[in-house]
Order: C-alpha cells, then sequence, then structure tokens
C-alpha cells in the first residue's frame, strides 16, 4: 500500500464514494460504488476498499 492510497483508504471506510472519486473521477467505479453506498454503506466499504487495493 503506498502512501497516496492511504488517504484513499481512510476515506473509502468514511465516505466511500469520495475515496474512489479520488483516483477513478466520474468513472463507472464511482457510479457503483455511489449506488452501492445509497443501498447499504457496509457494501459500499467493501466495494470501494475493493477497487482501491486491487
Amino acid at each position: 500500500m503506498g502512501s497516496e492510497t492511504f488517504p484513499e483508504v481512510i476515506l473509502a471506510i468514511i465516505l466511500p464514494p469520495v475515496g474512489v472519486f479520488l483516483r477513478f473521477s466520474c468513472g463507472v467505479e464511482f457510479w457503483i460504488c455511489l449506488l452501492l453506498t445509497i443501498l447499504g454503506y457496509i457494501p459500499g466499504i467493501i466495494y470501494a476498499l475493493c477497487v482501491l487495493v486491487v
């Protein structure tokens, strides 16, 4: 995990779409994360962490 990933991971835990937005802007990943966060907070966190770390 690089130093640029650490703030994204912290934001992904607090506000999942914001962490994904920092990496992918308004790409498909952001919209999927936003939808999952609206449907359920935990799925949004899991998806954001998977996208950012992997």
